[in-house]
């Protein structure tokens, strides 16, 4: 079997594979590369020593069994044999539903969500989004340290386990989607500098050097970041990757990466013969983007909307501090932008930036579904102190006003797992880490940032305690329970709305039209045929919607249907869904 390494700096490498010592050759046609050869098969370990140094894990490793410190594995794709055809599932149209392996279940491992995905297949979403599965230390943790960017987590049940998820996943209809992490490694178990510039101190962010995206040798830096997404999409069928807080690339040169990408995987989906599509975590705003690479943008397929989160967070909760604050001066008129016109910020000051920011979007040319809407996510509830889900402090009545705007809003929508049934677990930051100073210092870290926001330093979870991944655990005897079984009814029903009525995916934003009473605390909006109104107050609310008849499709509390005079009397905290040709 052949090896090869990128590892340009050194002037010897040996290959260690199933206990024997191969030196390797350089590769007279590729600068940097080295080439062995070695009796190897399914599950050998092996790695690669640089200038009689320790034997290191490969850089593009496809199994970790050990842990990121150990040595690789060889995986061989073929020896699994799929068993669901699969022609895949569009972006559009599309219920995204956030999923993290080590807490959806208490088993904590692939196999065990496996065995739950039949709930979603009832639930009607039509994509899972996985949260990071790459390598990291120990054996719970949020992913987002991961390394061995082409690896699956062992203690998640390593490859084999993937495939199985994927093959249960498609059989059910349901399309998977990987959140991956480009933009920074975990602190422990990374030893890409040993074989390359991976990363460059041209630039910096938060995590320290930049990944290596322009600066000398940033060719085979971007070759390593493309080929790891494409392995993804091609060797486990997924159906799309998340890329984790693009904004964080740091990249100059006239041919961004990111374009690159989005290049690489529309080739990918027209070889394959099924779409494949992008998604975005970004903080930017900027619509190029989502803008289709004809159109001069980057070509992205979608991206999340923080702002549509921040409005409507704002509007349910009341909070206001940090970057809530822009919102949080007129939030109807908040959610009422974003739903109109995709940002909120399209250019306009941002206090919490101390700056203007983003730019407007042109709805006559980007989609509606390009923009993903939430009301909750992974980031938006475990980066709270305490981890505190909407549920902890909101009625069931405004939390079916928060489905209600975002499964029958215009945007692609997601939801965070547990969600649709009202969750009564937190989902906290937890951490694993094996190096007692790194765990030391994320603990404090952890204190010291919220302490800045008036918390108490016995309030805030311990991330190593493992009891903190243990409260985050989902508790799937709630579904079967009031008023949990109650909201799940209603996300249910919302989403089969948008199966049964086109309008709840036409792309066109801008033929949503919305009003709404800040003071009397309803909004409502058209889509097509559609009328979907909300009650975010405690009193009854008159909304006038017309005088041409409706009716209910959908109602959280006993609605009437609206008489002669048009208007709808929609319950307090209460959400409606109305057909009105």
């Amino acid at each position: 079997m052949q090896f090869e390494v990128w590892a340009p700096r050194a002037d010897r490498v040996t290959l260690e594979c199933g206990g024997d010592s191969h030196p390797m050759d350089r590769d007279p046609e590729r600068a940097g590369w080295w080439t062995g050869h070695a009796e190897a098969a399914d599950g050998t370990r092996y790695g690669f020593a640089l200038d009689g140094g320790p034997v290191r894990p490969d850089p593009r490793s496809r199994r970790q069994p050990d842990g990121p410190d150990g040595p690789s594995a060889v995986v061989d794709h073929s020896r699994h044999t799929w068993r669901a055809p699969w022609p895949g599932r569009p972006l559009q149209g599309a219920v995204l539903y956030e999923l993290h392996v080590g807490t959806f279940t208490r088993e904590g491992t692939l196999d065990a969500a496996a065995e739950r995905l039949g709930h979603l297949a009832e639930l009607g979403v039509s994509h899972v989004e996985l949260m990071p599965l790459c390598p990291f230390p120990g054996r719970h943790g949020w992913g987002y340290e991961g390394v061995s960017l082409w690896a699956v987590h062992e203690p998640y049940g390593g490859p084999g386990a993937l495939k199985r998820f994927v093959d249960r996943a498609h059989g059910l209809g349901l399309g998977v989607v990987l959140d991956v992490v480009h933009n920074h490694l975990g602190p422990s178990g990374n030893y890409l500098p040993e074989f390359g510039p991976y990363f460059t101190d041209t630039h910096h962010t938060p995590w320290g050097s930049a990944v290596n995206l322009d600066a000398p040798g940033s060719d085979e830096v971007r070759a390593f970041l493309l080929g790891s997404a494409l392995a993804w999409l091609r060797d486990y069928r997924l159906d799309g990757l998340r890329l984790d807080a693009v904004h964080a690339l740091a990249d100059t040169r006239a041919y961004p990466f990111l374009e690159e990408l989005s290049a690489a995987v529309d080739a990918l989906a027209v070889a394959e013969g099924r779409p494949l599509f992008l998604i975005a975590e970004s903080d930017l705003n900027d619509p190029r983007l989502i803008t289709p690479r004809p159109a001069g943008g980057l070509g992205l397929h979608a991206q999340w909307s923080d702002d549509f989160h921040h409005a409507l967070h704002t509007a349910l909760t009341g909070e206001s501090q940090g970057y809530y604050a822009d919102f949080a001066r007129a939030p109807l008129d908040a959610v009422a932008k974003t739903l109109t016109g995709g940002f909120f910020h399209d250019g306009t000051y941002s206090s919490f930036r101390d700056r203007h920011h983003g730019r407007p979007l042109d709805r006559t040319r980007v989609a509606a579904h390009r923009l993903l809407g939430y009301s909750q996510t992974h980031d938006q509830i475990g980066n709270r102190a305490q981890g505190d889900r909407l549920s902890a402090s909101l009625s069931p009545g405004l939390l079916a006003c928060a489905a209600t705007l975002t499964l029958a809003g215009p945007f692609t929508p997601m939801l965070f797992m547990g969600e649709e049934w009202a969750a009564g677990t937190p989902w906290q930051f937890f951490t694993d880490h094996t190096d007692p100073d790194l765990a030391e210092a994320v603990r404090r870290g952890r204190r010291r940032e919220f302490a800045a926001h008036g918390w108490a330093e016995e309030d805030v979870p311990d991330p190593q305690d493992p009891a903190t991944r243990d409260r985050s655990c989902l508790d799937w005897s709630e579904p079967r329970e009031e008023p949990h079984a109650r909201v799940l009814a209603w996300y249910r029903r919302l989403i089969a709305l948008r199966g049964d009525h086109p309008d709840l995916t036409d792309p066109d934003l801008s033929d949503l039209r919305v009003t709404h009473d800040a003071g009397a605390r309803w909004l409502a909006f058209r889509r097509g045929d559609l009328r979907v109104a909300v009650n975010l107050g405690a009193a009854p609310a008159a909304i006038p919607l017309g005088t041409r008849r409706a009716e209910i499709l959908a109602a959280w509390e006993p609605t009437p249907t609206p008489g002669a005079d048009g208007v709808l009397r929609l319950p307090g905290e209460s959400g409606v869904v109305l057909i009105q040709p």
